[in-house]
C-alpha cells in the first residue's frame, strides 16, 4: 500500500527526531509549514518547555507584504531574536521531515541572520 505524502513525511520525521533533540544548552528549533503559514519553536525536550516561538501568524509579521520565502525568513528572524532574548545562542535545527529547501531553508537563514548558531 503507497504511503501519502503526510504519512512519508511523519515516517522521517520519526527518523530525525531519533537523533535531534533539545536540551537546557542546545534547545531545538522545530519547523512547522502548512500551506499557507509556516511556525517556529524552540524547544527544551529535557523540560519539555518551549523557550520562544514565532510564526506568519504573528501581528507583526502577518502585516508585512511579500513572497512565502520573505515571510518564513521574517519568521527566522523573529525566532531568532526571541531565543536570544531569552539566552540561547546555539540550537539544533529540526526541519520536521520536510525539504531542506524553500521556505524552511529561508526560515534557517533568517534565525542564522538573527544571531542563532547552528
Amino acid at each position: 500500500m503507497a504511503l501519502t505524502k503526510n504519512q512519508s513525511r511523519l515516517r522521517i520525521k520519526s527518523r530525525i527526531r531519533k537523533v535531534v533533540s533539545g536540551t537546557e544548552a542546545r534547545p531545538r528549533l522545530a519547523v512547522f509549514r502548512s500551506n499557507k503559514e509556516i511556525y517556529a519553536q524552540i524547544i527544551d525536550d529535557v523540560t519539555g518547555n518551549t523557550i520562544s516561538a514565532a510564526s506568519s501568524r504573528d501581528k507583526d509579521i502577518s502585516s508585512a507584504k511579500g513572497t512565502k520565502l520573505e515571510i518564513a525568513a521574517l519568521v527566522g528572524k523573529a525566532v531568532g531574536e526571541r531565543a536570544l532574548k531569552a539566552g540561547v545562542e546555539t540550537i539544533a535545527f529540526d526541519r520536521g521531515g520536510y525539504q531542506y529547501h524553500g521556505r524552511v531553508k529561508s526560515l534557517a537563514d533568517g534565525a542564522r541572520e538573527a544571531g542563532l548558531k547552528f
